[in-house]
């Protein structure tokens, strides 16, 4: 699809990734950028228009939908990072990074599906993680509901075709932004990040893959699972 001229909503605009996916939809040509975020006064970018829109809470979702009918384009974007494992985390901790990365991705998008359709097919992006392929006990919450939601984006891409509804999925590794604060080792400039995704969404494409972390995942899934976890040789 053509981002010039495009109605776009981004979810988690307000800051990182999604602050820059919203920039980016500015500087192609959008004809307008909703940016979403549970509190749209800590949206501060011009040009945007700041929308109030919390993943997991369904009203919130319902609401957003009934204001934004001239989306064509939806970023699922919003994220949580916990740092919880399976065995140790919480429970509450575990069950909102599914609630977030898998539910709240899938009431989004059921809600604005047939806007949508509606408004010509368009196109949704969902903003996924090499840890959709790859996870480690520290982040096995979040890498689990983003692998959750990778099998979630495969069936939307082929429930929402009949209505010509366009679905890529963006895999990236750690990006430089407050949730990878932590992390010591290269990271992505998520600015270059959101440039890569919208170029693969024009380009109709079904995936994006990101950086050469993310690129050499993908292409060890067709291995055996030492190849990617070492640990597993006695």
């Amino acid at each position: 699809m053509d981002i010039k001229g495009a109605v776009a909503l981004v979810t988690g605009a307000n800051r990182g990734l999604g602050r820059k996916f919203a920039e980016a939809l500015l500087e192609r040509g959008a004809a307008k950028v909703y940016a979403a975020a549970r509190n749209p006064e800590s949206v501060d970018l011009p040009g945007v228009v700041p929308l109030r829109l919390d993943v997991t809470d369904p009203a919130s979702i319902r609401e957003a939908a009934s204001i934004a009918g001239d989306v064509t384009l939806l970023v699922n974007n919003a994220g949580s990072s916990t740092g919880s494992t399976l065995l140790g985390g919480k429970l509450a901790d575990i069950r909102l990074e599914m609630d977030t990365h898998y539910f709240g991705t899938l009431a989004v998008t059921r809600e604005f599906a047939p806007i949508l359709e509606r408004n010509g097919g368009g196109a949704v992006l969902n903003v996924l993680s090499v840890l959709s392929w790859f996870t480690a006990p520290q982040v096995a919450a979040y890498s689990a509901a983003k692998s959750a939601a990778w099998s979630l984006t495969n069936a939307l891409r082929l429930e929402l075709a009949p209505q010509k509804t366009q679905v890529t999925a963006l895999h990236v590794g750690y990006m430089d932004t407050d949730m990878a604060k932590h992390v010591d080792g290269p990271k992505a400039d998520p600015a270059l990040v959101a440039g890569l995704a919208l170029d693969g969404v024009e380009a109709g494409r079904f995936e994006v893959l990101a950086d050469d972390v993310t690129r050499n995942v993908r292409a060890g899934l067709s291995g055996e699972l030492p190849g990617l976890y070492p640990a597993l040789v006695s």
